[in-house]
């Protein structure tokens, strides 16, 4: 990484069309307003984390952010017919179609982000 990357960040992460960051919420009580917050630069990041931490489909809705809007993702992108997390390289292309040109066969744009969860 060279040092302007360091200090400005990921390319990827000035890129519009692309989330800024992905973000899970997950209700804390059945009913409730209230929830967690689960997030990753990447959205098989993310998905990885709720995994590691027992955090089922059905339990979290997924937001893509980005610098001026939030928006929910279809759960059908990133879950199997039978409502489980989808993981590389099932995930990657479900969601090929949804980035147009930033997901190959070889690659994605999202490779120069960190892609660790974190949360709550």
């Amino acid at each position: 990484m060279s040092l302007v990357e360091k200090i400005l960040g990921p390319k990827s992460k000035y890129d519009k069309s692309l989330p800024y960051t992905y973000e899970a919420r997950v209700r804390i009580l059945e009913g409730s307003e209230e929830y967690n917050s689960y997030l990753a630069a990447t959205i098989c990041g993310l998905l990885e984390y709720l995994q590691e931490n027992n955090i089922k489909p059905d339990e979290a809705q997924i937001f893509e952010v980005y610098q001026e809007q939030e928006l929910l993702v279809d759960t059908r992108l990133f879950t199997t017919p039978d409502r489980q997390w989808l993981a590389k390289p099932d995930l990657c292309r479900a969601f090929e179609e949804h980035y147009p040109g930033h997901i190959q066969a070889d690659g994605c744009s999202f490779e120069d982000r960190d892609g660790k969860g974190i949360g709550p």
